[in-house]
């Protein structure tokens, strides 16, 4: 562990460019807590079933951010970060002196420096929204236009930096295809139209947002490598099609207004008006966030059910994923292969060429029990390095994002994943910095002192 340490010393990060972003996230329903004080969302009615939440909590209390911010605002302005993305919840807005809050919130982060870069939706879907066939239903699109109009309203004069939605493709996936997440639906493949419907929400989200005046104004996927498992015919094929499912569905109608081959026809709607949304959809932002963790290793289905990440994952599926073996992992089971952020960029840029905009790494981190977190900082220096390498081989890379700057409610892990660079007693709510966070207040120190004049 000193080892680490002193080879972060000696080695340090290579300096990004003059007015790169630095950052760290959050989302509202897994720090915010007060749930008394907001309308309910799918989560709590999710986390209300036995069974949904491996340890049984609910983040009705969480980390009680909603009382605490001005604590952890100090944090973060001691942290020295420059910009600091939470989410606004959805519930909370529907509920009277919602936007009190986040006008509070907002304020404070202003005093402080830090820059506020709110996320509009974070998978806390209102309950109200969700008996109205949330995401199935094409009318929720809307609806979140008018509620992202309302936000923007109240918080346009001190917000520069918007983003519509996170994930989506956890969101499809975990929440309506595989049951695992809120709202707990079991689709499969007729989880599409929830892909779709949180797309245009997206566009319309946009739209809104630039009638109100934003102009700085991204969305956060996720992406990852997928390595096949081999080079056989139908490895290849599975992981083609785990590919175009969990990247290039959310990435090409925003980049290029198209959905790939052979999706589009599966999307709700006849030609004329999925050619309509997708204009939406496809509309210009200004920078493109990704949040990234890990890559993937995909095959040919193997016939029975397989336990991957804490998911059973069925059988009927036209893939399976397989064990990335020769890394270590997190906590969580993940592979740490930071060497896949350069990979995941380069190809992006490939791929998409000049209708990239510029890059924002919107979520990195991983999951470490411990305040003295070595491996979290081992992480975060490789994938620091790996996201500098890109920027040399041409990716326009303009920020970077930690999650999280808190232990917080981990969905259906409960309490028991800890992400944070701060450790939260969630019996007590004190929250002490982990050395993580002391080794990052270091890196930004660094990134910013002006290089010694050379000869």
């Amino acid at each position: 562990m000193i080892a680490r340490m002193t080879d972060a010393a000696t080695n340090p990060i290579p300096r990004f460019p003059a007015g790169f972003l630095w950052g760290v996230s959050t989302s509202a329903h897994q720090i915010e807590g007060a749930a008394e004080l907001r309308a309910p969302s799918v989560w709590d009615a999710f986390t209300a079933e036995p069974g949904q939440v491996k340890d049984g909590s609910t983040a009705a209390v969480a980390c009680d951010h909603y009382h605490r911010y001005p604590e952890d605002v100090a944090l973060l302005r001691d942290l020295g970060v420059d910009a600091y993305r939470f989410s606004v919840s959805w519930p909370r807005v529907n509920s009277p002196g919602g936007l009190d809050f986040y006008d509070r919130l907002v304020d404070e982060l202003c005093a402080a420096g830090v820059r506020p870069v709110p996320t509009l939706f974070h998978w806390d879907l209102p309950l109200s929204e969700a008996d109205a066939g949330g995401w199935l239903e094409r009318d929720t699109a809307g609806r979140f236009a008018e509620y992202a109009a309302l936000v923007a309203a109240r918080l346009g004069d001190r917000v520069g930096k918007w983003i519509t939605l996170n994930e989506p493709a956890e969101h499809t996936l975990l929440g309506h295809a595989l049951g695992a997440h809120a709202p707990g639906k079991q689709l499969l493949f007729d989880a599409l139209p929830a892909a779709h419907h949180q797309l245009l929400a997206h566009g319309l989200a946009v739209q809104a947002l630039r009638a109100a005046g934003a102009t700085d104004i991204g969305i956060a996927n996720s992406h990852g490598p997928t390595w096949p498992a081999s080079q056989e015919p139908a490895d290849l094929e599975a992981a083609g099609f785990y590919d175009l499912l969990l990247n290039r569905l959310f990435a090409d109608p925003v980049l290029l207004g198209q959905y790939p081959d052979g999706i589009g026809e599966l999307m709700p709607g006849d030609a004329e008006d999925l050619a309509a949304d997708l204009k939406i959809i496809g509309q210009p932002v200004d920078w493109y966030g990704i949040n990234f963790y890990a890559p993937t290793r995909v095959g040919a289905p193997q016939g029975s059910e397989i336990e991957f990440g804490g998911l059973t994952l069925p059988a009927e599926l036209p893939f399976s994923v397989r064990e990335i073996e020769g890394y270590p992992v997190t906590d969580f089971g993940w592979p740490v292969v930071p060497e896949a952020l350069t990979e995941l960029l380069v190809d992006f840029r490939e791929r998409y060429g000049d209708r990239l905009p510029p890059v924002v790494i919107t979520e990195n981190g991983c999951s470490y029990e411990g305040l003295d977190d070595q491996e979290r900082i081992t992480y975060l220096d490789g994938h620091l390095r790996a996201l500098h390498r890109a920027s040399e081989q041409g990716v326009d890379v303009r920020g970077y994002f930690v999650w999280s700057l808190l232990d917080n409610f981990e969905w259906a892990e409960g309490y028991a994943r800890r992400f944070g660079l701060v450790h939260v007693d969630f019996t007590t709510l004190e929250r002490t910095p982990k050395a993580s966070y002391h080794w990052l207040r270091d890196v930004l120190r660094t990134q910013r002192t002006e290089p010694r004049a050379q000869g």
